[in-house]
């Protein structure tokens, strides 16, 4: 039950968040391997990049991706804090009673590993569709499907199995190290919200405030990998299935930082943080709530 709870509360998040992903997607893949001043930009700010794919893709443009990334949010997010509340309820986080950084750091990122190899093909399809536009605002690589079935089928009729892990290498790090600043600050920060008796202790307020300051960790810690997992994503590949672009998530990192320096990892950060920040407020907060309505029947 921890795992269904835990991926209905990523799900409900993942509504709300989605066009913020869209929007996080395009302008992570715009100005690719490309100096600054050297190519079109599209998309200006968070702001400017939602009134150019509402205005040019239409509303529904904002929703792309959308059932993949449900699925992608319950399979990952429901192993993960799924895993994690197995771990917690264990009593392994904590050193006499107290909450651990290192030992919430370490279950953080194990759990995130799991889910992040779950979650994988759904992923895949899920960058492939948001990146996909009209082509006069259109950035990355470009994927014709037609829909998420459409996009596995022929993602496994050309490459096979194996093909729908493609850019897992990207997703293992990224997702560990969100993970890990993720479930080891919201716990940390439960605990000292608690102590500061800022709230009643069974407050709503008590995750809520502690998911907003997990947020802000998450993003800075985890973006720079979110650039290169995306990337690794969309890029074309040949018919063996091997990248055209990058051969891998250090050969991403390393064309990254040449061409476009340290802030090219941290492109769309602004963007970033408008879709990661929510989703990490609303997933903790109702996996949270959802697990304490389901305490007195367990």
């Amino acid at each position: 039950m921890d795992f269904v709870l835990s991926g209905v509360a990523a799900c409900g998040a993942c509504l709300f968040t989605n066009p913020l992903e869209v929007v996080k997607t395009r302008m992570q893949l715009q100005g690719e391997l490309k100096s600054r001043g050297s190519y079109q930009v599209y998309y200006r700010n968070v702001f400017h990049a939602f009134y150019t794919i509402g205005k040019v893709d239409g509303l529904a443009g904002l929703q792309k991706g959308l059932a993949p990334g449900l699925f992608y949010q319950f399979f990952m997010n429901g192993v993960r804090l799924g895993s994690y509340a197995v771990i917690e309820s264990s009593g392994y986080i904590h050193t006499n009673g107290r909450v651990s950084a290192a030992k919430t750091t370490v279950a953080g990122a194990v759990a995130g590993v799991v889910g992040a190899v779950m979650g994988s093909p759904m992923y895949l399809v899920k960058t492939h569709m948001q990146s996909q536009s009209t082509s006069s605002i259109a950035v990355g690589h470009q994927h014709q499907h037609q829909g998420m079935i459409h996009a596995l089928k022929v993602i496994y009729r050309n490459h096979g199995i194996l093909g729908l892990w493609r850019g897992s290498s990207a997703a293992v790090p990224r997702v560990s190290v969100g993970s890990a600043a993720q479930l080891s600050t919201f716990s940390s920060s439960k605990e000292l919200v608690i102590d500061l008796e800022v709230f009643p202790q069974n407050s709503w307020l008590v995750p809520l405030t502690a998911g907003m300051i997990s947020s802000v960790v998450v993003v800075l810690a985890m973006t720079p990998f979110d650039v290169v997992s995306t990337r690794l994503y969309n890029q074309p590949v040949d018919h063996l299935g091997k990248g055209q672009i990058y051969k891998g998530f250090l050969d991403c990192c390393s064309k990254t930082l040449k061409k476009e320096g340290v802030l090219g990892l941290y492109k769309g950060l602004g963007a970033s943080y408008f879709r990661i920040g929510p989703h990490t407020i609303l997933s903790l907060f109702l996996w949270d709530e959802l697990r304490k309505l389901y305490r007195p029947f367990r």
